[in-house]
């Protein structure tokens, strides 16, 4: 079994997800007593998010940088960065490290083209919504991406770093969200992609008419395809 090394702490909510959705993948494969192989290194996400709100990304790039040479060095086979915001930086952090990070975006464009999605909805902080870095990695796979319109944006920001973050979860939030959702799948969203780590902790695949890809739980399970490929390709 290959060692996960995940960068967590952003926020630690999801990143208990990551953790638990991780180990229970691994004990349905493999059965038994048997569980994950896990190095996990943790931020402090206030100082993360306070680079994030004053735009100084090589800053929190250098923190994460800094962390993922550690798990290197602990013998981690493979990294995951669990948060979508942060792989903004994603390639500054791979050049400090010569084992492979396992980008979110890819493993959600894989799940997308599984389900044959051409036009999805994207949910996320107003960085992953607004700014390129994970949209254009989707679209350059021929899928097209719809986000919120004008404060519905800063809505659903404001309820992931004022709320979800801390484990706070409402049900008016919860609403607002579905309203936005559905008003996405109006203007031809196919699917829609849960794209911050937290969003699962409010909205679920029941809650929507049409497929839900929350990229926690998709990252989780690429990171057990990728930590037992061997102990599969052996068996097999």
């Amino acid at each position: 079994m290959k060692i996960i090394g995940l960068i967590g702490g952003m926020s630690w909510e999801s990143t208990v997800t990551y953790y638990e959705q991780i180990n229970q993948l691994v004990n349905q494969q493999l059965g038994g007593l048997h569980s994950a192989k896990i190095l996990l290194a943790s931020v402090d996400f206030n100082e993360i998010e306070a680079y994030q709100r004053t735009g100084e990304w090589e800053k929190s790039g250098n923190i994460l940088a800094d962390e993922a040479i550690k798990l290197e060095k602990g013998g981690a086979d493979f990294i995951l960065i669990c948060t979508n915001t942060m792989h903004k930086v994603f390639d500054q952090i791979q050049k400090k490290v010569s084992i492979p990070i396992l980008h979110i975006a890819d493993a959600t464009i894989a799940a997308l083209k599984e389900h044959q999605m051409k036009r999805v909805g994207l949910l996320g902080t107003k960085y992953t919504m607004q700014q390129d870095f994970y949209k254009e990695r989707i679209m350059n796979a021929e899928i097209a991406i719809l986000i919120p319109k004008g404060d519905e944006i800063d809505r659903v920001n404001d309820i992931i770093f004022e709320e979800l973050v801390r484990g706070v979860v409402r049900q008016e939030s919860k609403k607002e969200y579905l309203k936005v959702i559905d008003s996405m799948i109006a203007r031809g969203a196919q699917g829609i992609i849960l794209g911050c780590t937290e969003i699962g902790l409010l909205v679920s695949q029941e809650d929507v008419t049409v497929p839900i890809f929350d990229t926690t739980l998709i990252h989780s399970e690429q990171a057990v395809r990728e930590s037992l490929a061997e102990i599969q390709r052996k068996g097999s």
